[in-house]
């Protein structure tokens, strides 16, 4: 009898748009990891890091999926014979996928609601493809074949050896999907931010049809999978399409996806391209020429597709190109008076407003007070699949929190970001995303003090953690991949350091709490309020506003303030 196996996609989909992206290939890493990176925004994400068993089929088993959004049944897939461990966003074959939603010009925004949705797609292809190329293909034959119900987005994907961007808008009330993919050269880096990427683009001087391969996928050579000097594919009628719409008229070598299905407005520009612009600028040199670009300015010379950087990147590197409030840019957010008398780098929604019938925005910056989750995918081609991928993994801003890592071999999700312990309507004393929230809400209060305790701690963990995991793998680095007890040894491994991460960040809250209750900043000494030799804790520091501040007091309120 046929069994339905059913997935809520609230397992890998994401409220979008609101994302960021880093890709990094072999030939840019120290040690030749291939790595992205994913923050994902939302003020109704819940951070918790999720885990999908590898299975075996028989003939008849279906796959039934929900829409993320509604929880509606969307669609049933016939399952194939073995379906692959994914634990997040990261499979046991080493394939991570991240995306950015852009939506795009409309009707095409809308997708085909008969369709498969992006979360959806991330999560099948996870299940059933090995490697970035393979991803690809299933993701084209799965819309061509049931449709796509969402707008343009871009993914990110990494294997051990390569890294792709692949970007994708819907046809519409048309079954399928206009898409491009394009590997990102060796040694470069690339990233996208809620804007489609991909302008022109190379094209075949003919279409191919073959065995095996979906009609609707063209690339300049047959075998996407084997041949391995293919650096671009994309739907068959990308431009025929865009024609048909009245989207593009010009010359078919001069297309470019980005310009037609995602034209650049003003906040494509400050909002999203700005975010890349952020992360290349502290990556690669001469980045100043696309400053004016970032700002808004559709005009100056266009942000490229990647960018070799000045250094090779480590893990730690991409951490921190996740950390961004545009410092030291005309956009830094800790510089205005928005961020009053402590320089706190967050502005509370609507990004938007108006002031005497002009509009403004607030800056969107990659680190954000609505990060559900965000993680660092490391994929490293010397060892075993299991212990090779990482998907290290931080709830909460971006900017405080914690990467811990957890294998892609591992079949235990640590407590703290385990599924159901808690959620955004249930607070949970184990759950990492109340803890970590906990502690950088109550850092907006008196941020430029507060967020060097937190920095130290951060730095602390993080630095232990990346020299335990090079350790972990130098042990196990000539195990076999089967070898049973190499699990059992990632279980513990990323359990450890997850609970490792909990005590330190809960003996944060408590000091932080202590140390500057009230507005007084009380003396710390290892880890420890300080206090006489009777016991008594010693009169904290009571540091006045900068000038500045007092001054806007003075203008706004001084005749009621003034001393008489």
């Amino acid at each position: 009898m046929k069994r339905l196996l059913i997935l809520l996609l609230l397992a890998v989909a994401v409220e979008a748009p609101a994302c960021t992206n880093l890709l990094v290939t072999k030939g840019a890493s120290t040690d030749g990891s291939t790595f992205i990176t994913y923050a994902a925004d939302s003020h109704t994400r819940y951070g918790q890091l999720r885990f999908c068993p590898a299975a075996d089929h028989r003939p008849g088993d279906m796959l039934r999926l929900y829409n993320y959004g509604s929880l509606k049944f969307q669609i049933e897939l016939p399952q194939p014979a073995h379906t692959y461990q994914v634990m997040g966003f990261v499979n046991e074959h080493q394939l991570a996928i991240g995306e950015t939603t852009w939506g795009g010009v409309s009707p095409l925004d809308k997708g085909n609601a008969a369709g498969i949705d992006y979360g959806n797609l991330i999560y099948v292809a996870l299940q059933r493809a090995r490697n970035c190329r393979e991803a690809i293909r299933v993701m084209a034959d799965l819309v061509a074949t049931y449709g796509y119900a969402d707008g343009g987005e871009t993914f990110s994907l990494a294997d051990p050896d390569e890294v792709w961007l692949f970007e994708i808008t819907s046809k519409g009330a048309e079954k399928g999907a206009v898409w491009v993919a394009r590997r990102v050269p060796d040694g470069y880096i690339s990233g996208h931010a809620n804007q489609a990427r991909i302008t022109t683009f190379p094209q075949e001087p003919r279409r191919f049809k073959a065995d095996g391969l979906h009609p609707a996928i063209s690339s300049r050579h047959l075998d996407l999978i084997h041949g391995r000097d293919v650096e671009c594919v994309y739907s068959d009628d990308v431009i025929a399409f865009a024609r048909r719409q009245g989207l593009y008229q010009g010359k078919d070598a001069d297309f470019s996806y980005a310009d037609t299905y995602n034209p650049l407005t003003f906040s494509g520009l400050r909002a999203c391209e700005a975010r890349v612009y952020a992360m290349f600028r502290r990556a690669a040199d001469g980045m100043e020429r696309y400053e004016r670009f970032a700002m808004g300015d559709a005009r100056a010379e266009r942000l490229p597709l990647w960018v070799k950087p000045n250094r090779r990147l480590t893990v730690q590197d991409c951490m921190a190109l996740m950390r961004d409030h545009y410092e030291g840019t005309p956009m830094d957010m800790t510089q205005d008076v928005g961020a009053g008398p402590f320089h706190c780098p967050y502005r509370w929604r609507p990004m938007d407003f108006e002031v005497d019938g002009k509009k403004y925005v607030h800056e969107r910056a990659i680190s954000t007070q609505q990060t559900g989750f965000s993680f660092v995918a490391q994929c490293r081609s010397w060892l075993p699949s299991k212990l090779g991928g990482v998907i290290w993994f931080g709830v909460d801003d971006t900017y405080s929190t914690v990467y811990c890592p957890v294998y892609c071999g591992a079949t235990q999700v640590p407590v703290c970001f385990e599924e159901g312990n808690g959620s955004m309507s249930q607070y949970s004393e184990t759950a990492a995303f109340w803890l970590f929230n906990r502690v950088s809400n109550f850092c907006y209060l008196r941020y430029d003090s507060m967020i060097v305790d937190v920095q130290r701690a951060q730095r602390e963990l993080e630095d232990a953690f990346v020299r335990d995991e090079q350790a972990h793998a130098d042990r196990w680095a000539q195990a076999d991949n089967d070898d049973p007890r190499l699990v059992g040894a990632l279980n513990r491994f990323s359990n450890d350091r997850a609970e490792r991460m909990m005590r330190r960040w809960r003996e944060l809250d408590q000091l932080l709490l202590m140390k500057y209750i009230d507005g007084n900043i009380k003396h710390v000494r290892d880890g420890r309020i300080e206090t006489t030799e009777t016991g008594v804790v010693r009169f904290p520091q009571q540091p006045p506003y900068p000038a500045w501040f007092y001054r806007q007091i003075v203008d706004d309120h001084g005749e009621v303030l003034r001393e008489r």
